[in-house]
């Protein structure tokens, strides 16, 4: 996948897990961004660099739905941000949680950004897509469940984020979206599950596809 020029994500987005990390639903989407050259694609290793073992195990998985526009969107309607659509494709919005937490002055930017930090699958197109809000979602380590959700949970749906996020300010053709996780990530689990080199993470939507990508330390 080209290097896109534009990643904004929405943080919990799902009621269980919003809840699972010890806040509640939000009445309006969290928006936050992850840096273009953190992409990588299906088969290439996610890299723990060592700034991230300063603090103890930190590195998460949130599988995610990735909309990717093919030209660029400013104050959508729901009409012209569906047909904005390029496609879709499966997406691990991984996360250093100390540096997400307290690393970073509560910003949460730097702790999604690392370089390989955001494994994106083959872009499926969008016309093969029924209802991105009907989709289900599964990520696996090692073979193992770790999260099960469907898109048909979303507090806020895809169309919806577009036209919200369109409004006053141009999302650049390329543009891709992460739309949140479920509930199921490592931080939210006791003991925490944090991905540990020879781990390997696995982000399956039904009808859509899927990203698959090895740990290793850097």
């Amino acid at each position: 996948m080209n290097r896109p020029p534009l990643i904004l994500c929405i943080g919990r987005n799902y009621e269980d897990h919003a809840r699972e990390m010890g806040g509640t639903p939000p009445e309006r989407p969290t928006v936050f961004m992850k840096n273009p050259a953190s992409v990588i694609e299906d088969g290439n290793d996610i890299i723990i660099p060592p700034i991230c073992e300063q603090h103890g195990p930190e590195i998460d998985f949130e599988g995610e739905l990735a909309v990717i526009l093919g030209r660029d969107l400013r104050d959508a309607t729901p009409t012209s941000a569906r047909e904005a659509i390029r496609g879709y494709a499966a997406a691990n919005d991984v996360t250093a949680r100390w540096w997400q937490k307290k690393g970073s002055g509560g910003q949460w930017i730097r702790g999604k950004s690392f370089d390989t930090f955001c494994p994106i699958g083959n872009v499926i197109e969008a016309s093969q897509v029924a209802d991105p809000q009907q989709l289900q979602l599964t990520t696996t380590i090692n073979g193992e469940i770790m999260q099960e959700g469907s898109t048909a949970d979303m507090i806020f749906p895809v169309i919806d984020l577009l036209v919200e996020l369109s409004r006053g300010m141009t999302l650049p053709g390329g543009t891709i979206l992460m739309t949140g996780t479920p509930s199921g990530v490592g931080a939210g689990r006791t003991p925490p599950r944090f991905l540990d080199e020879g781990d390997t993470v696995v982000i399956n939507i039904e009808g859509v596809g899927s990203v698959s990508n090895k740990v290793r330390r850097g």
